[in-house]
């Protein structure tokens, strides 16, 4: 839920971004979805989504998922990575949107000033 409020009024406009707690596959059933749209980054994102797409084709076949590759830019970009860039005070403006970013400072913040409370 957090990532959705993060992006905000600017992907708003372009997508529509759900969050469920339940199988993916009853969801896109309740949504009237045909097509899971998946991103990968290395091979090892890659095995573990085609498991993935397996299971998911066997709970419904009517159901298509589709692989997008990250650009070379973006393809070693993961949220634990840029959280500990931001922790450790680093920038993080090539790596998420100005919103995120403003986020995640705000949150980092807290946690340090709970932690100097502490």
């Amino acid at each position: 839920e957090k990532a959705i409020e993060a992006l905000g009024v600017d992907a708003a406009a372009r997508i529509e971004v759900r969050s469920f707690e339940t199988l993916l596959m009853k969801f896109t059933k309740d949504c009237g979805a045909s097509i899971i749209i998946r991103g990968l980054r290395a091979v090892s994102d890659f095995e573990y989504e085609f498991q993935m797409a397996g299971m998911n084709v066997h709970l419904d076949p009517e159901v298509e998922t589709v692989f997008l590759m990250a650009s070379e830019q973006t393809q070693f970009v993961s949220s634990r990575l840029v959280k500990e860039i931001c922790l450790l005070g680093g920038d993080i403006t090539d790596f998420v949107p100005g919103n995120v970013k403003e986020r995640l400072l705000e949150r980092v913040e807290t946690e340090r000033q709970k932690n100097s409370n502490k």
